[in-house]
């Protein structure tokens, strides 16, 4: 039996911006295995109800989670709203995020860049994965749990999007490893930083800036959401003896 086959039934995880791309192919990827999973989203995003409805229906043990990451006052109602659904959290996948704008910001249109850009960015991408963390860190010690963050090799070699979210993204790098640290031996603390993933967010990017990430990416592909769950999966369940790390999940590319 592989990880990707394991029985995780009687486990627990919680999935920021489980609505949609990577959050969505993650919890699919867990309920799956026969994990519970809660979703979070937005509260007044229709995506989210909707799929947690559709993987119930499809036989899966799935809750909602409302709540927006950014606002310091949802937060222990995500966390809470796993824990009064299956009575546990065993795992936290931080995979809320945002980009600056729709669009990538060339990094030379500095004037481009507003202070509300900068706030909303680092509030959902950076100290929205620590209230997070924060919030579920008792919950994870009683079962000796971990937690996956989502960075980027925006974070690490390569450029993203936009200047903000590079930078928030080489924040949750270095928080990854912090936290690893703060909550050593009870739970494990990673991070996976995806390349290019064919997303709702990257669908509208202009072809041609796709086409040159994959050209200079080994394996000559875009990922899809269910690659980038996977290498979840495998930290979560997986790798009891890895903490403190960023996992590239970019086809070579880094």
């Amino acid at each position: 039996m592989t990880l990707m086959t394991a029985n995780l039934a009687g486990r627990a995880v919680l999935v920021t911006g489980g609505a949609s791309g990577i959050g969505l192919a993650t919890c699919e990827r867990f309920a799956g295995c026969g994990a519970s999973v809660a979703l979070n989203h937005l509260p007044g995003d229709p995506a989210g109800p909707r799929e947690v409805a559709r993987l119930k229906a499809a036989g899966f043990n799935v809750a909602p989670a409302p709540g927006n990451v950014a606002v310091p006052a949802d937060i222990d109602g995500i966390v809470n709203a796993a824990i009064a659904a299956f009575g546990r959290l065993d795992w936290l996948v931080n995979n809320a995020g945002m980009p600056i704008s729709p669009d990538p910001v060339p990094f030379e249109q500095l004037d481009a860049l507003t202070e509300e850009g900068w706030a909303a960015v680092l509030s959902t991408n950076l100290i929205g994965t620590f209230r997070c963390a924060r919030a579920a860190a008792p919950h994870l010690k009683k079962t000796k749990g971990a937690i996956v963050n989502l960075a980027s090799v925006a974070g690490l070699t390569s450029p993203g999007s936009s200047i903000p979210y590079g930078a928030s993204k080489a924040g949750v790098v270095n928080l990854t490893r912090n936290l690893a640290r703060a909550l050593a031996p009870d739970v494990r603390v990673n991070a996976v930083a995806p390349g290019l993933v064919d997303t709702p967010w990257t669908r509208p990017w202009p072809q041609t800036r796709k086409d040159n990430s994959v050209e200079i990416t080994p394996l000559k592909r875009m990922a899809l959401p269910a690659d980038i769950a996977d290498a979840i999966l495998f930290l979560c369940a997986g790798a009891d003896f890895i903490t403190g790390q960023t996992l590239p999940v970019c086809g070579g590319r880094t």
